[in-house]
């Protein structure tokens, strides 16, 4: 048997050394497309949800080559989590969307909690009453309920609006964690009329007093004609798991005792609906 050299030793060690080593394989590269895939798809969505858009605007937004947004579009569009409204000729959520969204509804505690507690209580008058959530960087509207005879728009179900902006999102900003927060203000905060709060020094020092306070009121932040009351509901663990929204025209802020009477009204609610899903206060 011919001696090993020095050479043939090295070569062995490397050899050892290159076997230990996992390379990516096509199956990891297929796996890492998909992942991307998939991602990208939850990206397209929650961009149409926001604005219903064109798929250049897709490209666009999302700074995507033409042929990966038209593709991913109608994938979406072909599965129904997508449709063309064929007026605009823009793309909107589609009905699989709605049926996912309404599983979800279907099992949540806050809501049914608050639909039992509305069906009670029939004093609360001259407002739009809205159970609210977040979802991402918006608050959403998962149920509302008309208590009075004027038309408010954008105060029913499904609509989404900026955390910064109105009493809902303050509230459910000013209770999530420190680091959403930072991350929160740290992005262009939209202004939607002239009193929207665009300043994250502003809006940080307006989340403080909100927590102590308990509740948020604004008025003209939204819709220069309306204003609202919020207040948080608290799960079994202590965190705000959404709120309770009184949407109203200004007028009725103009109304003092009106107001204090729809204050208590929501706190009420809102301490009712916490207690019945665990919270100890």
């Amino acid at each position: 048997m011919a001696k090993k050299t020095a050479t043939d030793e090295r070569t062995e060690t490397l050899q050892v050394i290159d076997y230990g080593v996992e390379k990516p394989t096509a199956m990891d590269a297929r796996s890492s497309e998909a992942k991307q895939g998939l991602e990208r798809s939850f990206a397209v969505l929650d961009l149409i949800a926001a604005r219903p858009c064109r798929v250049v605007d897709v490209m666009r937004d999302m700074n995507l080559p033409w042929a990966t947004a038209h593709r991913t579009v109608k994938k979406l569009e072909k599965a129904q989590f997508l449709m063309l409204n064929p007026e605009t000729s823009h793309y909107e959520i589609g009905p699989r969307m709605w049926h996912l969204g309404s599983a979800y509804l279907a099992n949540n505690k806050m809501l049914k909690a608050a639909i039992s507690y509305l069906a009670r209580d029939r004093d609360i008058r001259g407002v739009d009453v809205q159970i609210v959530e977040r979802i991402g960087s918006f608050s959403v509207v998962i149920h509302a309920e008309k208590r009075q005879l004027q038309e408010i728009s954008k105060a029913q179900y499904g609509y989404h609006i900026p955390l910064h902006a109105g009493s809902k999102g303050l509230v459910l900003l000013a209770h999530e964690t420190p680091e959403f927060v930072a991350a929160y203000c740290a992005e262009p905060l939209e202004p939607l009329t002239v009193l929207t709060i665009t300043d994250p020094a502003v809006l940080r020092q307006r989340l403080d007093e909100v927590r102590k306070a308990g509740f948020a009121q604004t008025e003209g932040d939204v819709q220069s004609f309306t204003g609202s009351i919020a207040a948080p509901v608290f799960g079994s663990k202590g965190t705000a798991v959404g709120c309770v929204s009184f949407v109203y025209l200004k007028k009725v802020a103009r109304d003092q005792a009106l107001m204090d009477g729809l204050k208590e009204a929501l706190l009420l609610m809102t301490h009712t609906l916490s207690i019945e899903l665990g919270w100890h206060p």
